[in-house]
């Protein structure tokens, strides 16, 4: 099993991305950059790729509709080149609070979209000479919408690899069955293992059954808090109110993926009591609804012999890369909790 680490910069960017080295050398595998509505990802992801050696690099997520299919063809050819191939380009659709709200544009079409994006980026990533006509995405644009004047391109520069590997972060049933079928790697969030077959295993199976052998076996990216000792189980408090903020405040009423998970892994009064608390402003008390199991069963917090167990729960249902988020209190406790997972993942 590999171990992956989103990069938390509260202290920093360029102070986080100093330490990485340590992490590389600790058995890092990959580093994973946000992109919510903060700096962009990707010239962070290019600055990781000049700091370091061995890692792989991620971006996610980049929403898919902030940037052209094909300036994300680019994009990730232009991180594989400067990373000397290990960029991994993390797609997902975010939502529509920061699609709408923030970059403008109607959040439709989510699943059509991402298919199209895929088969776009392959096509430039080939350097063929690109046309594409589907229902969200025409290239290049004809008369009518646009002046005509369009050509085909290619991509002038010969990228490091022609096929970049893809992960799509995808909790809900259909989108899941898409990354299972097209993309390298599936990212989901609040990863509950004993839960994973029944609320996503159809949709996996269903995806898997028309996936490209070519495409190889898909790589299951999983979520977790990291702390190990015999006095830490203070410290799964700290994922209340992240995961309060998911189940009760990321989406409206009836449009809330997070919400709709919780509801799907058996907390369906808690979930519902939960949203009306956040929406409510009520945010501390919706915190402390969150299921405590729900907590200890998506974190890799507590003893070692808990934590190994953890991890042999996530390997034997399907994960193949653990991405943690190490809670020391200062970079050397972080490094030995990497160290540590690293083995015990080993």
């Amino acid at each position: 099993m590999r171990i992956g680490m989103a990069l938390n910069y509260a202290g920093g960017f360029k102070e986080t991305v100093a330490e990485l080295a340590d992490y590389e050398k600790a058995g890092l595998d990959v580093v994973f950059v946000a992109e919510a509505y903060s700096f962009d990802a990707v010239s962070q992801m290019g600055y990781i790729a000049a700091r370091t050696e061995r890692l792989r690099i991620a971006s996610g997520i980049l929403p898919i509709y902030s940037r052209t299919p094909t300036l994300l063809a680019m994009t990730a050819a232009g991180l594989d080149y400067v990373s000397d191939g290990r960029f991994v380009l993390g797609l997902g659709a975010s939502g529509p609070q920061v699609v709408e709200g923030f970059h403008g544009v109607p959040y439709t079409a989510p699943l059509g979209r991402t298919r199209e994006i895929v088969e776009i980026c392959r096509r430039v990533w080939r350097r063929e000479r690109l046309t594409y006509e589907g229902r969200h995405y025409t290239v290049p644009l004809p008369a009518g919408p646009g002046t005509g004047l369009g050509k085909p391109l290619k991509l002038i520069n010969h990228p490091v690899r022609d096929r970049i590997p893809i992960v799509i972060a995808a909790i809900g049933p259909k989108n899941v069955e898409l990354a299972a079928e097209l993309a390298e790697g599936w990212q989901p969030i609040f990863y509950l293992p004993e839960r994973a077959a029944d609320v996503w295993g159809a949709s996996l199976a269903a995806g898997k059954a028309r996936r490209d052998p070519a495409t190889g076996e898909l790589e299951v990216i999983a979520q977790a808090a990291l702390a190990i000792g015999d006095d830490v189980s203070d410290l799964l408090e700290l994922g209340r109110p992240v995961a309060a903020l998911y189940i009760g405040g990321m989406g409206a009423r009836g449009g809330n993926f997070y919400n709709d998970l919780a509801r799907r892994y058996g907390y369906e009064k808690e979930a519902e009591r939960i949203q009306d608390l956040y929406l409510d402003g009520r945010k501390d008390e919706a915190a402390a609804l969150v299921p405590r199991e729900l907590l200890e069963r998506t974190s890799l917090i507590g003893p070692e012999g808990y934590v190994r167990e953890r991890l042999r729960a996530m390997r034997e249902s399907g994960v193949t890369t653990v991405n943690v988020t190490p809670l020391g209190r200062t970079h050397e406790e972080r490094l030995r909790l990497v160290e540590k997972v690293a083995e015990l993942a080993s």
